[in-house]
């Protein structure tokens, strides 16, 4: 998820972190509140609500907020949201994935298509880009959690597919061990490993590119500003592409 994680690093490096911050927490409540409704509001009773309170709890959103997002559900007064997979394209042909909740499809639909446009880019049909991503669980450790072959060996016992081990450049990047897994073993894998190496610092489903597309400094400038102004809207939760840049471009990016 190379593309991912070094968009993950711009965002830090453009100091953008309390107004994504707050959005963050909403888009994360919005996920509890919806998982909670959809299954039990046991979260030990409900694995997608309990992986949603996981991730929400690894992202330091506050107990309360969590507890809010449950008894909204449970309480009967939260909306009805819809779940909606847009697929489109970026400058130079960069794949896009966005996964939106809404109460309003329309609204969404015109809105995510304009954001293409305005940008550079153009929305597809669900499909269009899809099989260029497998859908897959990852697990994020800090370096900290042990070496990489300790975690090889903890993801190996795990039931795990792949470990990818980021060492870092410092504080900008202080780097981690990336485990894969397949979707539906994310539950009990993400388990295995807390027992041997305590919490994760991230447990959630991704969509992982299966084929990447390199960006030249003037494009990934361009797809950055997509993938802001569609993270920036409410409705949208997650933006995932199969870009890669070198780290040259990756350090002008940076820079900025």
């Amino acid at each position: 998820m190379a593309g991912h994680s070094k968009w993950a690093n711009i965002q830090h490096r453009k100091g953008r972190q309390d107004k994504i911050r707050a959005k963050l927490f909403s888009k994360m409540a919005k996920e509890i509140t919806v998982a909670a409704k959809m299954g039990d509001p046991d979260p030990e009773k409900n694995p997608r609500l309990r992986l949603a309170v996981k991730e929400a709890k690894s992202q330091s959103v506050p107990k309360d907020v969590i507890e809010r997002a449950i008894s909204k559900a449970t309480g009967g007064d939260a909306e009805n949201y819809d779940e909606i997979r847009y697929e489109g394209y970026g400058p130079n042909g960069v794949a896009v994935i966005v996964e939106a909740m809404t109460d309003n499809k329309n609204r969404t639909a015109s809105t995510v298509r304009s954001t293409f446009s305005k940008n550079g880019g153009n929305l597809g049909e669900t499909g269009s880009v899809g099989f260029m991503f497998e859908r897959k669980g990852q697990v994020t450790y800090p370096l900290s959690a042990g070496d990489a072959d300790t975690i090889m060996m903890a993801a190996i016992e795990a039931g795990a597919e792949d470990v990818e081990t980021n060492e870092g450049d410092g504080d900008e990047d202080p780097g981690n061990h990336t485990i894969w897994c397949a979707d539906t073993d994310l539950g009990d894998v993400s388990n295995a490993l807390e027992a041997e190496l305590g919490e994760s610092e991230s447990t959630k489903l991704v969509w992982r590119p299966t084929t990447t597309t390199e960006l030249q400094l003037e494009d990934a400038q361009k797809l950055m500003k997509l993938i802001e102004a569609l993270e920036d809207d409410d409705d949208v939760q997650n933006v995932t592409t199969n870009f890669e840049v070198s780290d040259e471009v990756m350090a002008q990016l940076g820079a900025e």
